[in-house]
């Protein structure tokens, strides 16, 4: 078994409480079940808006810190699930089933150690 890395890039997600937003979650919810059913979930969990973000540099051995992220972006990290699979092609088709996979660039899965 080895463990993947799904980065979960797209567009900002529908504003909370609207019904877009609650077929975007619904969307996630399903996708994350059928991984827990299959048992291959390991963690999974979504990310603060870029907006919410601080930037830590140093320079000259003096920390700088910036409120928001380090570059002007088209799609941001959304989030992350974290799964155990027999292989890369197992892998694959779990995250083919990510919502972001279909709205934005994730679900690519990244090898991690164990």
């Amino acid at each position: 078994m080895m463990r993947y890395l799904f980065l979960l890039y797209g567009n900002q997600l529908p504003e909370p409480g609207t019904a877009a937003a609650e077929q975007v979650l619904a969307a996630y919810t399903a996708a994350t079940q059928a991984m827990a059913e299959a048992g291959i979930l390991i963690s999974c969990g979504p990310l603060q808006p870029p907006a919410a973000t601080t930037t830590v540099r140093v320079r000259g051995g003096e920390t700088l810190l910036t409120d928001g992220p380090a570059a002007e972006i088209k799609e941001q990290f959304g989030g992350y699930t974290l799964v155990e699979c027999e292989d890369l092609d197992e892998a694959l088709r779990w995250a083919a089933r990510i919502p972001a996979a279909r709205r934005g660039g994730g679900g690519v899965p990244q090898r991690t150690a164990a």
